[in-house]
């Protein structure tokens, strides 16, 4: 007690002395340049997690300030090593640039993406620059310049008091340095101590991205992310065991009442049947259920989805892979990886795919698609996943005409996919095949070439002679999710094309057709809200507190990412809409109860064995069921049924359920874990 009471008193005396001496005052004066180099990269990072995060309790947040103003002046504290102040100066503005691209790459990513980058997006480049108009058109907004603000600022000053700088010499440089590097180290060990054990949890296994930049800060989560980045290639030196004896006792629990073998009333419904599986680039359930004067967006999707078996609320699980996740979780149930992507960092990776199995059923496997093979990696992949022959963009007559957007027009690829198909048909028994559309893709603008489809609302008012006038209001004409609603209606009008032609040809007598959204479009959250609460008199949005208004909060926006996911047949046998929440994961094991096969391995689940217990796991550790949708980030949750009760103990062990799922997928994928049990299913086979 008196030791306490001695240091309390001695700091009260530091305290005195420094405010009676003066030497904050006197230290700003003697060091504007760190100074203010370390006020505008704090001010930055802040400025990014309240642009990003904008709830209360970000806002009010001082751990993630005091980690990152800890990393700003540790990498300012070697300015202090130069002789000369100019080097000084021009050694701080380096690191602003830099600081202030950090932020505001963040920034344009997480309103894409609502996540934070990676350093192991540097492998996705030659992905990423074809979408590049996108990028500008649909997800560059103000906001994401105002960092280069304060940088700005910082750099004219630097200019403008250049001449301050002749012949100024740092005297003591290398104490100046250690004294500068003691305080970073202090405010290090002052957040350290303030860690708790899950914080200090998600930092290590960098999942939750979120949760990380708002307790670390963006500078620590960005070195902590390029250290991490490495981990595919030191992975094989690290961690391997641990990783494979948690893989073994994972599934060793799960499939202890062998799940993945359980039958049902839809096993083997689809056996024998050839499959042609449609991967619906950006098309969201919305779409399916959205009319603009009594024209549906896309009645073609709709009605297959009333004459097969519709999942209706089906939800994509993409991390920064996109349109790849998508296949890898429909096609093998395992989630995208914490770090890069499947297709591009772990393509040699062994992986158990729908297309192999089929084609161990005796089938013919192919994909299609109008852009590059080697976009995604798919050449790789694709081969890898087992399909058999890749039909890209080298195998379509692609002509200036037949060209919206990044490629060839869903009408003519499906067309000419047809004639492929009828000749696979020909030559083979039984066949298994995948289309990946490309037209409707972000930033949707080719407009002009969608067809005509009106989003905005029309009405005949009977004037005072009787005479019938047509008044327009504008509604959603010129939005950007009302050109994704033309994009769509295109889109719709192609399938509606290729299902017929596929009839004439007979093509469809013995087929499945199974369609499945990739991802949603990304578009504004402030788009759904005009499009719910349209105001046609005033061409605005109702106020919140008329009584029409719809609230369309950031949850609402989370659950209506959900995709559709359809099973049809032309004889219509099989008629249902399954409500219970399914994740892309659980797609395949669905499938394979169909279709005859079975993956024991397998995150997801069939949904006619597990049904309304299903748990549909998100990249970033969020999660939702039948009753809930909680965000791991805000450590909240909606309650989705309202008459029900939600105890801690239903969040506690969900939430645990998929921390678990993420670091399995994750280690399944990084340590190639499929490719070892391979082995030692081969061996006993030989043993026995």
């Amino acid at each position: 007690m008196q030791k306490l009471k001695k240091w309390k008193n001695k700091a009260i005396s530091t305290l005195k002395n420094i405010k009676k001496d003066k030497l904050i005052s006197k230290y700003i004066k003697n060091n504007k340049v760190f100074v203010f180099f370390v006020l505008v990269n704090v001010i930055n990072s802040t400025l990014l997690r309240i642009m990003t995060m904008p709830v209360l309790e970000n806002i009010l947040a001082i751990k993630p300030i005091i980690a990152d103003l800890a990393v700003v002046i540790l990498f300012g504290a070697f300015s202090y090593l130069f002789k000369k102040k100019k080097y000084q100066a021009v050694y701080c503005c380096i690191w602003t640039v830099i600081f202030t691209i950090i932020c505001t790459i963040n920034s344009v990513y997480y309103t894409f993406y609502t996540s934070f980058a990676s350093f192991s997006m540097l492998s996705l480049t030659q992905f990423i620059a074809p979408v590049g108009d996108a990028v500008v058109e649909n997800v560059l907004q103000v906001k994401d310049l105002l960092y280069l603000i304060p940088a700005a600022a910082y750099i004219i000053y630097c200019i403008v008091t250049r001449d301050n700088y002749k012949g100024y010499l740092y005297t003591k440089r290398k104490e100046k340095f250690i004294k500068t590097v003691s305080v970073s180290g202090i405010l290090i060990l002052l957040f350290c101590v303030t860690l708790t054990g899950l914080e200090i949890g998600r930092f290590v296994k960098q999942w939750n991205k979120e949760y990380v930049v708002q307790r670390f800060g963006i500078y620590v989560y960005q070195v902590n992310d390029g250290i991490t980045s490495l981990q595919p290639k030191i992975n094989s030196m690290f961690g391997y065991d641990k990783a494979a004896k948690r893989f073994r006792d994972y599934f060793e629990e799960r499939n202890k009442n062998n799940e993945y073998t359980k039958t049902n009333d839809y096993t083997d419904i689809l056996k024998g049947k050839n499959v042609l599986v449609i991967h619906a680039e950006s098309l969201q359930t919305i779409a399916l259920n959205t009319s603009f004067n009594g024209q549906e967006v896309a009645p073609n999707f709709k009605r297959l989805a009333s004459e097969g078996i519709y999942f209706s609320n089906y939800y994509s699980q993409v991390s920064v892979g996109t349109s790849s996740d998508a296949e890898l979780s429909f096609n093998t149930s395992l989630m995208p990886t914490k770090s890069g992507t499947a297709f591009v960092s772990y393509s040699d990776r062994t992986y158990i795919a729908t297309p192999q199995k089929m084609k161990d059923l005796g089938y013919y496997t192919f994909s299609m698609h109008g852009n590059t093979a080697d976009f995604w990696n798919r050449r790789v992949m694709h081969s890898n996943f087992g399909f058999e022959k890749f039909y890209s963009k080298a195998n379509y007559n692609v002509t200036k005409e037949n060209t919206i957007g990044l490629g060839i027009s869903d009408k003519d690829f499906f067309s000419q996919s047809v004639d492929y198909i009828e000749k696979i048909s020909k030559e083979h028994e039984k066949f298994y095949g995948a289309l990946i559309t490309l037209t409707n893709h972000t930033p949707f603008s080719d407009t002009e070439k969608y067809g005509e489809f009106p989003v905005d609302i029309k009405e005949s008012v009977t004037q005072a002679d009787g005479s019938v006038t047509e008044v327009v209001y504008p509604y959603m004409e010129g939005s950007k999710l009302g050109n994704y609603f033309k994009s769509v209606h295109y889109a719709d009008q192609a399938i509606g094309e290729f299902i017929d032609k596929l009839d004439e040809k007979g093509l469809l007598d013995n087929t499945a057709i199974v369609i499945y959204g990739d991802h949603d479009a990304r578009l504004p959250k402030k788009d759904y809200v005009k499009l719910f609460n349209y105001d046609k008199e005033n061409d605005d949005v109702l106020d919140e507190d008329d009584e029409n208004y719809v609230n369309f909060d950031n949850y609402q926006y989370e659950l209506n990412r959900k995709v559709p996911f359809i099973i049809w047949t032309k004889d219509k046998q099989y008629n249902l809409e399954v409500k219970d929440v399914m994740g892309m994961y659980d797609a395949m094991p669905t499938l394979g109860n169909m279709l005859g096969f079975s993956n024991q391995y397998a995150l997801g689940h069939d949904i006619f064995n597990i049904k309304s217990d299903n748990i549909v796991v998100f990249p970033n550790g969020n999660w939702v069921t039948n009753k809930v949708y909680y965000n791991a980030q805000k450590g909240q949750y909606l309650s989705l049924n309202n008459n029900e009760v939600i105890d801690k103990n239903y969040i506690s062990k969900n939430t645990k359920y998929t921390e678990e799922l993420l670091g399995i997928s994750n280690d399944i994928i990084v340590f190639n874990l499929l490719k070892e049990d391979d082995k030692e299913d081969k061996t006993k086979e030989v043993a026995s």
